[in-house]
């Protein structure tokens, strides 16, 4: 029988996790369908529960559900346990696991698809919740000189600074007013097409500016764009999550080098912005979008 998988979010419509995984199966002969499913933002625990009722063997997890996700498990890998956030379950007779691939993911894009190393760069991650907890551990792995999260609410920017210690640093976005060499946006505030109140002093003509969502160009994007940054979203790190994910499940790893072309390549022919400069994913200065 077809093995079921899914990813869970609020919204989820956008999703490219089904084409993704879809991809990763046919490349690698895996039996497996894949789909989005629209939680209710009350009801993440009853739509996973009914899910795994009818078969499925595991699931990926977006906004806004990372943390609930986390408490939802029975058990999580440690890299989980330290983000605090969960966007892989597994199903199986012993319960619910957890796992978080987010952070290798992106690290996985910047170094390897946009050729960012992050050895001794001044980092800045915005945002802190779900999506930056995934993420802070493999950042601080790279030895970076500097990682800075800035939140809205200063408290829950030093409450992970607490958490992950290793000399990270906090401000609220206004107090964020120097450069840095990569800038990250782990806020939601993409979705909603808003902007965080950011100086245009973190950006300058060698920051990699990095959104996490994807498919679309942002106010983030277009902001350090204008201030003179170098612009990335989330696509890459979409799909070197999925992969890490679908090894979780599968025991395989898939190449996504030609999953990531083929995604862009579907933007490109659906959408001609003009005055946008892109740079392909060989270069080291990243993909503009």
């Amino acid at each position: 029988m077809t093995d079921r998988y899914a990813v869970f979010g609020h919204p989820v419509a956008h999703s490219k996790s089904p084409l993704i995984h879809a991809a990763f199966a046919r490349q690698t002969g895996q039996d497996v369908s894949y789909e989005a499913i629209l939680a209710p933002l009350d009801g993440f625990a009853d739509s996973v529960a009914a899910f795994i009722a009818a078969g499925g063997r595991g699931a990926n997890v977006t906004v806004p559900f990372k943390e609930t996700a986390f408490k939802l498990a029975q058990r999580v890998s440690p890299r989980a346990e330290r983000a605090g956030a969960v966007n892989t379950l597994s199903f199986n007779s012993d319960g619910i696991l957890g796992d978080n691939t987010d952070g290798a993911g992106l690290v996985a894009d910047l170094t390897r698809n946009l050729h960012c190393a992050l050895g001794g760069k001044r980092i800045l991650l915005l945002g802190a919740g779900g999506a930056a907890r995934g993420v802070i551990e493999p950042l601080l792995d790279q030895q970076p000189s500097a990682l800075v999260i800035a939140n809205r609410t200063l408290s829950r920017a030093e409450e992970l600074a607490e958490r992950f210690g290793r000399g990270v640093s906090t401000a609220t976005f206004e107090a964020a007013d120097m450069p840095f060499d990569v800038v990250i946006n782990a806020t939601a505030s993409s979705l909603a097409g808003e902007l965080p109140p950011l100086s245009p002093r973190l950006f300058g003509a060698n920051t990699l500016a990095y959104d996490m969502m994807y498919g679309r160009d942002t106010p983030f994007l277009d902001f350090a764009r204008s201030h003179g940054g170098t612009t990335a979203d989330g696509l890459g790190m979409l799909v070197e999550q999925a992969a890490e994910a679908f090894y979780l499940w599968r025991g395989v790893r898939p190449d996504t080098a030609p999953v990531i072309a083929s995604l862009r390549q579907d933007r490109l022919e659906g959408e001609h912005p003009e005055g946008h400069k892109r740079l392909s994913a060989s270069s080291p200065r990243g993909l503009r979008t």
